[in-house]
């Protein structure tokens, strides 16, 4: 059994990772801002695994804050490093923030990885450090293009960070970059899942709040791409799926079966669906029509990308089980337990 910390572990990914890594045996410590996030997914996470989260309310831009916290749990064996603001069309707006924010922290956690020779870290990356890519679907070989916001130049640029960092730390930590597509859907009890605060982002929840009578239409940010639909191609995985590649992850370095001291697996179910595909599929397994409008593209989106996981399914021994459909209406059911309809 190993001790994780799982940064931004309140949030939407970070939550089901707490769950899973719980599933698998060990323990875990839960740090987090509640900048994006709910107190209540505690309750949600302690309710699915019948045991209450370690949780600390910390912000890790804070240097002071976070050596405090880690002076006081010198025992952590990996850390999982989710916390991050995650908006792309936010970034492009607030760009500074999203530096200050997303860099800063990293930089403060690995600080003190090093100083309390902490043996490995997982990194949560994204599929926007490809940019647009020429050629699909994308492998881990695939170029960096220039990022299309600043949001996944922060994820270009930790991710150079974390290599620096390792290779300057005379192999005393070892860390795996996992870059996911599109995460969507809820834990199958619904207790926790995708819930933004403010206007949602993310295509999912702006569709289960539209349903819901939340929102009054939903925005589809452009039909004129070069696309079969003409609207933007995505890689859709179900966040459940993304939480267990985290536990292979992590126990591939706990038993040090890295095969070098810096990995990069992508994370996806390797087919890309339009968004109005997304809204149509949504609409058979729910039976419930959408009210949506075709509005201007949205600064930072890029045209279309999905993942070639060959890698992840090979050395992780791990693939995606949840398909499309299913991954929505565990969307919706956690929303209409949430709203009580």
């Amino acid at each position: 059994m190993a001790k994780i910390l799982i940064t931004g572990g309140t949030g939407y990914i970070g939550s089901h990772t707490a769950v899973e890594i719980f599933n698998a045996g060990h323990q875990y410590i839960i740090v987090d801002n509640l900048s994006n996030s709910s107190i209540d997914v505690i309750s949600g996470i302690e309710k699915i695994t019948g045991v209450k989260p370690i949780f600390f309310n910390i912000d890790l831009k804070d240097k002071t804050l976070t050596e405090q916290f880690f002076n006081s749990h010198s025992d952590i064996d990996s850390v999982i490093h989710f916390a991050a603001y995650k908006a792309v069309g936010e970034s492009v707006q607030e760009p500074l923030k999203y530096y200050e924010n997303n860099l800063l922290s990293l930089i403060n956690v690995l600080e003190n990885i090093k100083l309390h020779k902490i043996k490995s870290i997982v990194f949560s990356s994204s599929c926007t450090v490809y940019g647009q890519p020429n050629k699909l679907p994308v492998t881990e070989q695939s170029p960096i293009l220039k990022a299309d916001s600043p949001y996944g130049n922060t994820k270009q640029i930790s991710e150079e960070i974390i290599q620096d960092f390792i290779k300057s730390n005379n192999g005393n930590c070892k860390a795996v970059s996992l870059r996911y597509f599109n995460p969507v859907g809820a834990h199958e009890s619904a207790e926790i899942g995708e819930l933004p605060l403010g206007t949602p982002n993310n295509l999912v929840p702006f569709i289960t709040q539209t349903a819901a009578g939340i929102r009054a239409e939903l925005k589809i940010f452009g039909n004129d791409y070069n696309t079969p639909d003409g609207t933007a191609v995505r890689d859709y995985i179900h966040v459940v799926d993304i939480a267990k590649a985290h536990v292979a992850a992590i126990n591939r370095l706990l038993n040090h079966h890295n095969k070098s001291d810096f990995e990069v697996f992508n994370l996806g179910t390797g087919k890309g669906n339009s968004v109005l595909e997304i809204v149509k599929t949504f609409e058979a397994v729910t039976g419930i029509k959408l009210n949506y409008r075709i509005t201007e593209r949205r600064p930072g989106d890029v045209e279309q990308i999905w993942a070639n996981t060959d890698k992840a399914n090979i050395e992780l021994n791990w693939k995606t089980q949840t398909s499309i459909g299913e991954s929505l209406l565990t969307a919706w059911i956690r929303e209409k337990k949430y709203r009580r309809i």
